[in-house]
């Protein structure tokens, strides 16, 4: 007698099909509210939802001018002000969902202020101009030839703590 390995009906249970009164769930659902970090989450502006509560928590998240807890409930039309590290966001809230969908759906919740959009793109291109931070270090490590030149210096050039004594 053959025992299941964990694959097909007999393991798991005969297929049966959905019932007929019940519908397919929808990311974008229709309810009067939602969490605050529920929904940052689910359009996609955090990867979990413990990092949107965080941000949070760390007074990162504005709605409607004020500062907000996680278990906020939002609406249609809210005006979310959210700092992070691309820049600072400013979106109204177009849809309303609590599960975490594709991108396009997520994309689909939010709509982005043209004078956000506008901020965002002057401080990345101001990033994209800005001098390499490495250029700006005159003294550091000494490199290889600089070693060198140091052991090949006569011994009255060369720095001695004991000279300075």
């Amino acid at each position: 007698m053959r025992r299941p390995c964990g694959r097909g009906p007999s393991a798991r249970g005969a297929w049966a099909p959905p019932s007929e009164g019940a519908r397919p769930v929808s990311p974008v659902s229709d309810v009067a509210g939602v969490r605050l970090d529920k929904w940052l989450w689910a359009a996609r502006f955090y990867k979990t939802r413990s990092l949107a509560a965080e941000d949070i928590g760390r007074q990162r998240v504005m709605v409607n001018g004020q500062l907000a807890k996680a278990s906020r409930e939002l609406r249609l039309g809210d005006e979310l002000q959210l700092r992070q590290t691309g820049g600072p966001r400013t979106v109204i809230v177009r849809g309303l969902s609590a599960v975490r969908g594709p991108a396009p759906v997520a994309q689909a919740l939010y709509e982005e202020t043209a004078a956000s959009v506008a901020a965002r793109e002057a401080l990345s291109l101001q990033r994209r101009l800005a001098p390499e931070p490495a250029l700006s270090i005159e003294q550091g490590r000494p490199t290889k030839r600089d070693r060198r030149q140091l052991a090949q210096a006569a011994p009255w050039e060369r720095w001695s703590a004991s000279i300075d004594e």
